[in-house]
């Protein structure tokens, strides 16, 4: 029922930006929390930031606080991610995800039922 799509990821050196969006062809998207992943080679997904049904509420990993910023526009059913003061760390395969959660944000892995195919981001020193 639920598909979601990346786009935006790519090649940028440290200290740049990009911003990656995700698309989404739900009806209930405003419905539930969403989130971003990622996954570097040879590690475990991990969590990025999510934010709420309608905005108010976002919550980011340590490594990226202060540098990313999730938002959403339920009118386009699209939530973004804003990357600033990228580092070689931050390489990764970037997920979009549907959580689960109709109050608050959602943190974990297991709160998440849909998920985007997901969008290289590279970070060059």
């Amino acid at each position: 029922q639920v598909q979601l799509v990346e786009s935006g990821g790519g090649l940028v050196q440290a200290g740049g930006s990009l911003r990656l969006s995700c698309a989404a062809s739900g009806r209930t998207f405003s419905t539930y929390a969403m989130g971003w992943f990622r996954q570097a080679p040879g590690k475990e997904r991990e969590f990025v930031a999510t934010i709420s049904r309608s905005g108010g509420m976002t919550y980011y990993a340590d490594s990226v606080k202060g540098r990313f910023t999730i938002s959403r526009d339920n009118a386009k059913n699209t939530v973004s991610l804003q990357m600033n003061s990228l580092k070689p760390e931050d390489t990764a395969v970037y997920y979009c995800a549907q959580s689960r959660v109709v109050a608050g944000t959602a943190r974990e892995s297991y709160e998440y039922n849909y998920w985007g195919q997901g969008t290289q981001v590279t970070v060059s020193s």
